[in-house]
């Protein structure tokens, strides 16, 4: 079934999301199914379909939640006085660290940006783009750090006892000097 951009969820679509949320942060991407998803809101499978149209369109809801709270933090933490790139990555990395399902959803494969709440995903690039100094390069390099670093911290990929808070700071201080 094709789908096309997200209407406004009703309050049944927002308990889905909420449920699929909820299943994802706790078991994992492969626990995602759409039977139980089903099965916790005591529903019929098939049911589900009047309100999300297939799981991809799911999926690009929890992706939409995900930003809205990731730019939330982000908001609220460069709000305080500081550096906003430092900020801005301490939120970053700790969102990860919270929610690793999540996080890997939003980044992981494909984006399917047309199925996204919209603007969601320009609110949570915005801090970004502010704290490299409106520079929108300097910006995309700054998350590709963010993100290697997280994912290689996740997937505990750096050997242990790597002082993981000192390649953050050498990596932000890098940025710092481009702005």
């Amino acid at each position: 079934m094709a789908t096309s951009a997200p209407e406004p969820r009703t309050p049944r679509a927002q308990q889905i999301v909420e449920v699929a949320l909820e299943l994802l942060e706790t078991q994992g991407h492969d626990a995602l199914s759409m039977r139980r998803i089903a099965d916790r809101i005591g529903i019929r499978a098939p049911s589900l379909y009047e309100h999300v149209p297939d799981k991809r369109a799911l999926e690009a809801a929890i992706i939409s939640v995900g930003f809205e709270r990731l730019a939330d933090a982000f908001e609220a933490a460069t709000a305080q006085p500081g550096d906003p790139l430092d900020r801005t990555a301490r939120v970053y990395r700790s969102f990860a660290a919270a929610h690793p399902h999540l996080y890997r959803l939003m980044t992981a494969r494909e984006l399917h940006r047309e199925l996204l709440t919209p603007g969601v995903e320009d609110r949570a690039g915005r801090t970004l783009y502010e704290a490299a100094g409106r520079d929108a390069d300097l910006a995309r390099a700054a998350w590709a750090f963010a993100h290697g670093m997280t994912i290689l911290e996740l997937d505990n990929r750096f050997p242990a006892g790597a002082d993981l808070d000192a390649a953050w700071e050498r990596g932000l201080a890098a940025f710092r000097s481009q702005r």
